[in-house]
């Protein structure tokens, strides 16, 4: 079978290093002895490095062709390839509900909607390694404080550990992307519970990084009816910082402060 044809619906941008490819397989290491799923094989460049650690291996693709290439290539992969949207699975039912390492080379497009997967699966994924655009994996390993400190950054440290590993130039894809990529690794924390409940928590975290340029005070009335009285919440004098300055842990006292002006409000 001839090689595929990048796909631009897909996003697909194939990787050409070898060099590269191993070491991002390599790194799935940091988390031995459970399963990997890798998102987005194509011709398995990654794949071929990952075949060969001594762990259970699935790869998604929703490329029919890119299917019937690794079908055709990978005779080891026999009953391991799942045809369809990652995004749409359930992530249970891949490996009979046992935990698993999920890496790839993700696609720019959906790499921020597979993180939130994750999120949405975090007592599954442990670990979660791969290749996204590095603007992104800069927003996701970013410190408060700087311009890069978003909602990825908050809702991703608030229950992983992440590591910007090392930056990839474009010259190593097929077709070249027009920015530089970056691989990282992201892996479970010791917190199991935020201390606040955690969709307030999602929802105020966006809500404020929305309008980042503004105080709280500002940005977090639209949770809030015209008429309601939410006095307390707005004399704090954590009312006055905008969002990049909070901490994860201010995000949740700032939720906490949040549910407590909803319930009186009720």
């Amino acid at each position: 079978m001839k090689n595929v044809k990048p796909k631009k619906n897909l996003g697909q941008h194939f990787l050409i290093d070898l060099n590269v490819a191993k070491a991002i397989a390599d790194t799935v290491d940091a988390c031995p002895d459970i399963p990997v799923l890798e998102v987005g094989p194509g011709m398995g460049v990654l794949t071929q490095y990952l075949t060969e650690k001594p762990r259970e291996l699935r790869v998604v693709e929703i490329d029919r062709e890119s299917v019937a290439y690794l079908h055709e290539h990978f005779p080891q992969l026999d009953g391991k390839v799942v045809g369809g949207d990652f995004l749409r699975m359930d992530l249970n039912a891949l490996f009979e509900g046992r935990q698993f390492v999920l890496t790839g080379n993700y696609p720019y497009d959906i790499s921020t909607q597979i993180f939130f997967k994750m999120l949405d699966n975090k007592d599954l994924i442990p670990c979660c390694t791969g290749m996204i655009q590095r603007e992104v994996a800069l927003r996701i390993a970013s410190e408060p404080g700087t311009k890069a400190y978003g909602i990825l950054s908050v809702l991703i440290q608030a229950w992983y550990s992440v590591e910007y590993l090392f930056t990839v130039d474009e010259h190593v894809f097929n077709p070249p992307p027009k920015v530089k990529s970056a691989v990282i690794r992201m892996t479970r924390n010791e917190v199991t519970d935020l201390g606040c409940d955690e969709q307030l928590f999602r929802r105020v975290v966006k809500t404020v990084f929305n309008q980042r340029r503004k105080m709280l005070r500002v940005s977090l009335r639209q949770l809030f009816g015209q008429n309601s009285n939410a006095d307390e919440l707005f004399a704090s004098p954590m009312m006055t910082m905008r969002p990049e300055q909070l901490t994860i842990p201010q995000f949740v006292e700032l939720t906490n402060l949040v549910a407590k002006a909803m319930g009186q409000q009720l």
